[in-house]
């Protein structure tokens, strides 16, 4: 399942999935795995949640992301959820290409039960129809 939290940059996306990733950890039978362009915020994290800076891994455009996706879910067996925060910058994805990646991304998460949660710095309104019954918050 993929969800999005859509809004335009500045209107609180991470707050929100910062609150959904540390109330569903507290419940997960498998690992949690939070990435985001930097790590400002490690500390706003459970300790159980594992934090992934992207940045680090020299990721250029949507293909390596999804392989990057592929091989963090190869290596853990247990994985049941991914938070992406920034999406379109960590992704490398741009507002043409977005349907497709969620797309790609609901085939990886049917595939393997992983659950993936994306806060898009797009509004509601900029995304392409299909998307919005992903949408579980909308600033």
């Amino acid at each position: 399942m993929v969800q999005l939290i859509v809004g335009n940059k500045g209107k609180g996306k991470t707050k929100h999935l910062l609150d959904k990733v540390n109330t569903v950890v507290k419940d997960a039978q498998g690992n949690v795995v939070y990435l985001d362009k930097s790590t400002k915020h490690m500390f706003e994290l459970n300790n159980k949640i594992r934090l992934i800076d992207v940045s680090d891994y020299l990721i250029t455009n949507r293909d390596e992301f999804i392989g990057f996706i592929c091989g963090i879910i190869s290596q853990d067996h247990d994985l049941q959820h991914m938070y992406f925060d920034s999406f379109l910058k960590i992704a490398c994805v741009d507002e043409k290409d977005i349907s497709s990646t969620i797309d790609k991304l609901e085939t990886i998460s049917d595939k393997f039960h992983v659950d993936f949660v994306l806060s898009i710095s797009v509004d509601e309104h900029e995304l392409p129809e299909n998307l919005k019954s992903k949408i579980i918050v909308s600033l």
